[in-house]
């Protein structure tokens, strides 16, 4: 069964935007500095993961759950600051919309890390992974939704 006009359409006219999107060098430098920020919330995210999950003994999903709250933090602010910082809107508005898109990212990632886990990866191996893993979904989010122009 084939689709009907308006799908091909509404296909050919995303296909064409994301084209465009693409060959903007801006993008290219949003999403690298996006990542140089999700480098250091990843570290942090590791780090304070790390510390709750042997020194504090907690469970790692709670572990992993208290580390993005501090991640996300981090990752906010340099977004805010560094990022986006063209882009910027109303700091409450913008934060709770980076809240909602961190909080999807963040089922995905303890989907993907309780998954790993119960596939034989380590706690830590694990939420590496994940981490990376949900990295995309994270950027889409936040470059269409919490830090959109306009």
């Amino acid at each position: 069964m084939g689709r009907s006009p308006a799908a091909n359409a509404a296909a050919a006219l995303a296909r064409s935007r994301a084209g465009q999107a693409l060959g903007r060098s801006h993008n290219w430098l949003q999403l690298a500095k996006f990542c140089a920020v999700g480098a250091s919330g990843y570290a942090v995210n590791l780090a304070v993961y790390a510390t709750l999950l042997r020194g504090a003994g907690f469970h790692y999903l709670g572990a992993a759950a208290c580390s993005f709250l501090v991640a996300v933090l981090s990752n906010y602010t340099w977004n805010r600051l560094w990022t986006f910082r063209h882009d910027r809107g109303h700091f409450g508005y913008q934060g709770l919309r980076f809240l909602v898109v961190s909080t999807v990212a963040l089922g995905a990632n303890l989907a993907f890390l309780k998954g790993l886990v119960e596939l034989g990866a380590g706690k830590i191996v694990g939420q590496a992974i994940a981490i990376v893993l949900v990295t995309p979904l994270n950027f889409v989010g936040n470059k269409l939704w919490s830090f959109r122009q306009g």
